[in-house]
């Protein structure tokens, strides 16, 4: 992993300090296991940690106990469990191993949010002992339920370093075992050290060293599911070790396994909070998931911890908008902006203005920057267009300006984007002619000159009026635009304007080549839409077999694909392989995998889907079995048929999209098979007559449709 350059503050009053940065919105300190909390909940991750050395509380009492101890979920092996039962026996269970343990954590969690409350309510009436004699039997139950798991005491104060006696500490004959073992590994004596390693498991079922030791035993068997589940086991029961998590991490990338990479990267967090490149990653990894809200998060939790990455600041600010979350990123960056101006932050003011812009609050943009030129600084060229930009937006143009004199006609090659946000700026606004004075400095510019321009200038000339200059920047656009609809079906329509009609049928019309080679047809000539407007030009010159030939294979096409898109149910049933993937949480199947000692761990919700699941299967397979004995019965030859357990497949969008909802394009229907009728192609009318009346139009134009078609029958 690479550097970030930045290091996160370890100590406990920096942790404290970032803590009080913060303000409403983001927690950044918790008393609870940072599993099951949102990304801005892990700010403060592992700050207990920072403040201990690795190892586990003792189980004996504490000095400075105080009431009202919160129980925090720790795996461990306790009680009747056999963990070599749990590491090889098979399993009934179809979760992965980190969902097994996420799963034992929620309960558990989800069992002392329940608690929380009523120790709560008792502390003014009796001590915490109280509570741990009256609840300890459920808690035991629940313990018992799940195989496995103890609770460790954390209280919210804790005290620096390790306390006396914390460190669990193996006994000289598993010590002497261990050794063994490792030296047989090292030797590669592999079933010997299996064989030692099994012993040491019962002596000290707690002792990761062990599992450790056998997931890398098995890697070099090339095992790597029990090699990953023992690594699994050995991290859950030495969380602190951060090097465990970052293998299981790794090596769950390696297997492109996104959600349970996210797990052990959490984990890892919480082990090594100050490892910035781990942050980095979850940021990244959320983003991979689609977890735009959570990558968010992480990146801002970053920034916070790394006031200078303006790159993380950055992401954080396009992620948030991605989400639509403008008003939070613009919290996040004004909370960002130091008092002190500097490099950091006029490019934090950058993105500041740029977003409340985009939201249009130009006034308060305009405050922040008008705020920044009082500190005697220089202001960088990107935000003094962008003051007069906000001051064009709130009706001040003459302010605006002057602030716009900066970019002068010889210099314009060397800011074009700044040129062009001022023209588009002034465009949207309706000031077309300042508009087109910017995008005419950017005329010799061969390098801006991309066909975009040209259609902005052009657009400026027809908002004036000027329908002779509009069309000369139209032809400059489309030659340079391989995808120029909408340019096209506008200067075809300046030029009906004009009476040049010739030329508007020119510009609709493919290319010879493409027409020479129709499967190569790609771009603005296979458009509906163009199609449509040649056809109307054809129709109203009288030119019906041009009308007819142009027409018809679009509206052929549009109306099956409607016809298609009505057969696709809103609401589809679920498949057959859906339904026995639900399932699977209640079947009895054997999987190799080192987690078998669990029950399963389903949550309700999902033990009633796969009820329902089995239900529904059971129900189709009995219908079948019917069938065929009905077949059998009747002498006919029965073939399953399983497509219709399938959902259909989504078919094309149709080439003139929402065609049928206005009146005036049904009856270009009607148009049409009366031109094909003339042109004696009848059996083209018929079909286009038989497809429309598959489809909901109005009673009008299907009685005249009805009336067509039987007499294009009569003819043929």
């Amino acid at each position: 992993m690479t550097n970030r350059g930045c290091e996160i503050p370890a100590t406990e009053s920096d942790m404290e300090t970032s803590r009080n940065s913060s303000n409403t919105g983001a927690i950044v300190a918790f008393d609870e296991h940072p599993l099951t909390l949102e990304p801005e909940s892990e700010l403060n991750v592992g700050q207990d940690e920072l403040c201990e050395e690795d190892g586990r509380s003792g189980e004996g009492s504490d000095e400075g106990e105080t009431e009202g101890e919160i129980e925090e979920y720790e795996f461990q092996f306790e009680g009747e469990m056999d963990p070599l039962s749990f590491a090889e026996e098979e399993d009934a269970s179809g979760l992965q191993p980190y969902e097994r343990f996420e799963q034992i954590e929620h309960d558990y969690e989800a069992l002392a949010a329940k608690k929380r409350p009523a120790l709560q309510n008792s502390q003014s009436e009796s001590p915490a002992k109280r509570l741990r004699q009256e609840d300890r039997e459920s808690f035991e139950q629940l313990m018992e339920s799940m195989n496995c798991g103890r609770r460790k005491k954390s209280r919210k104060m804790k005290r620096r370093g390790r306390k006396k006696g914390s460190k669990n500490k193996a006994s000289p004959e598993v010590t002497r075992k261990l050794g063994d073992a490792t030296l047989y590994y090292a030797q590669g004596r592999y079933e010997e050290a299996i064989i030692v390693l099994k012993e040491v498991i019962r002596l000290a079922p707690n002792l990761s060293d062990s599992y450790h030791t056998l997931g890398l035993i098995y890697k070099e068997l090339k095992n790597e599911k029990k090699s990953f589940g023992f690594y699994m086991i050995a991290a859950h029961l030495d969380p602190k070790d951060s090097s465990l998590w970052k293998n299981l991490l790794t090596r769950s990338i390696e297997l492109g396994d996104k959600r349970q990479a996210n797990y052990c990267l959490n984990k890892a967090i919480t082990a090594d909070p100050g490892d910035i490149d781990l942050w980095f990653d979850r940021a990244s990894l959320y983003f991979e998931l689609g977890e735009y809200q959570k990558a968010a998060d992480s990146y801002e939790q970053i920034s916070r911890l790394c006031p200078d990455n303006i790159d993380a600041l950055k992401k954080a600010t396009q992620l948030y908008l991605k989400c639509g979350q403008h008003q939070r990123a613009v919290c996040m960056l004004e909370k960002s902006l130091r008092p002190q101006v500097d490099v950091v932050t006029f490019e934090v003011l950058d993105l500041l203005v740029s977003v409340l812009m985009e939201i249009n609050e130009y006034a308060r943009a305009f405050e922040h920057i008008e705020r920044s030129q009082k500190s005697g600084k220089e202001i960088p060229l990107d935000l003094i267009i962008k003051a007069g930009m906000c001051q064009v937006h709130l009706g001040h143009l003459e302010k605006a300006e002057a602030y716009f004199t900066v970019l002068e006609p010889e210099n314009a090659s060397s800011n074009p984007h700044l040129i062009v946000d001022v023209a588009d700026s002034l465009m949207t606004v309706a000031q077309y002619k300042p508009a087109l004075k910017y995008y005419m400095m950017l005329e010799e510019d061969s390098d801006q000159n991309n066909g975009f321009l040209h259609l902005k200038t052009a657009r400026c000339y027809v908002s004036l009026k000027q329908r002779a200059q509009a069309i000369e920047y139209y032809y400059k656009a489309v030659q340079k635009l391989d995808d120029s609809v909408d340019a096209r079906l506008m200067l075809s329509s300046l030029l009906l304007e004009e009476g040049r009609d010739d030329e508007a049928i020119s510009v609709l019309s493919t290319p010879v080549k493409s027409e020479s080679h129709p499967d190569t047809c790609k771009g603005w000539c296979c458009s509906g839409k163009i199609k449509l407007k040649l056809s109307q030009i054809y129709k109203s010159k009288g030119s019906f077999e041009d009308f007819a030939n142009v027409l018809f294979p679009v509206i052929h096409e549009t109306l099956s694909l409607e016809i298609e898109w009505q057969k696709v149910k809103v609401c589809r049933r679920l498949t057959k392989s859906v339904l026995s993937e639900r399932m699977k949480v209640l079947e009895d199947h054997q999987t190799e995998s080192v987690f078998h000692g669990f029950r399963p761990v389903a949550s309700s919700a999902d033990r009633s889907k796969a009820s329902r699941a089995k239900k529904t299967l059971q129900k189709k397979a009995a219908e079948k079995e019917e069938e065929r004995a009905a077949a059998l019965a009747a002498g006919i030859e029965w073939r399953s048929e399983d497509s219709d357990d399938e959902s259909p497949q989504v078919p094309r969008t149709p080439p003139l999209t929402d065609f049928l909802k206005e009146e005036e394009n049904l009856q270009l229907i009607v148009d049409l098979c009366k031109s094909l009728s003339s042109l004696q192609r009848y059996w083209d009318a018929l079909k286009i007559v038989d497809l429309s009346l598959k489809l909901d139009m109005s009673v009008q134009i299907k009685e005249e449709l009805r009336t067509l078609g039987a007499r294009k029958f009569f003819y043929i």
